[in-house]
Parts: C-alpha cells; structure tokens; sequence
C-alpha cells in the first residue's frame, strides 16, 4: 500500500470527525448535577437562550412529573437557568425540555433521582459528551479497521514447500 493511500484514510477521518462535531454542540440545555438523591437540587440551564427574549420555560417530565418550571436568573456562561428541588420526586430519570422566550427550542437532557445514600451526584449532567463520545468511538473503530486492513496487505503471502 502506498503511503498516499494511508494519507487519504487519515483525510477520510478527520473530514468525517468534522461534519459529525456539529452534531455534537447541539445539545444546548444542561441539568446539573445529572444524578440527585430524592430531596435535591438540580440547576437546569439553557444556554442559547437570550435573557431579553423573556424567560426560558422547561418542562420536566419523569415517572410522577408533567411539570413546567420558569427560569429565574441569567446563567453565568450564558443563557437562562432555574433550580429545581425534587422533594417529592419518585426514583427514575427524568427529561427537561427548554423552550426559550423567544418560542426556540433550547434542546433536551436528562437526570436521575436516587434514593437518598444512592448513587453519588454527578459532576454535571452536560450531555454534549455522548455525541463526541460516540463519535469519536466510531471514528477510531475505523482507523483501526482501516489499519488492520493496511497491514494484512503489506504481508508477502507465505506458501507451504
């Protein structure tokens, strides 16, 4: 195999990293942390919502929740967040979908309620990380399926005298 070829696998790659990395960025609503135990606080955050288009408005719902709660301050990275208290909550994950003042749609995440003494709170229930994650796992399956293949190739066939 020439070395040309290994080039344009290694362009093939890269290129393909790039177009799936947007995919990625569109998760634009965090909840934080991503796991509480029962009587705990999360901060939900919308982070494409402008504070001057009015309130961010999330909707969570969840095993016992069909609720809409209203951003209350403006977040320090940018956006619109709220706290949310789960004293009531019932054990299971839950889904917060934000709508900006606007009417936008600020994008989707997930949280876990536990029991209290559960699973420890996560460090951050951005969920950006699994689209790059699967991304990148996929992008490297490929590299090593490719290498494989180049060196398979580059070996001189062994014949039985």
């Amino acid at each position: 195999m020439k070395v040309s070829t290994a080039l344009c696998s290694a362009a093939l790659g890269v290129g393909l990293g790039t177009l799936l990395l947007p995919g990625a960025a569109l998760a634009d609503t965090t909840v934080s942390p991503a796991t509480t135990p029962v009587g705990g606080t999360v901060v939900l955050t919308a982070t494409t919502c402008n504070p001057k288009s009015g309130d961010a408005l999330f909707r969570v719902t969840g095993p016992n929740r069909d609720q809409n709660v209203r951003s209350t301050t403006a977040a320090a990275g940018g956006g619109l967040s709220a706290e949310l208290f789960t004293a009531g909550f019932t054990l299971g994950t839950y889904t917060v979908a934000a709508t900006c003042g606007d009417g936008s749609s600020a994008g989707t995440a997930t949280f876990a309620v536990t029991p209290i003494g559960g699973a420890p709170a996560g460090s951050g229930g951005d969920n950006r990380d699994t689209g790059a994650l699967a991304a990148g796992g996929t992008l490297l399956g490929t590299a090593l399926a490719g290498a494989v293949i180049l060196i398979r190739r580059r070996r001189p066939v062994s014949t039985v005298a």
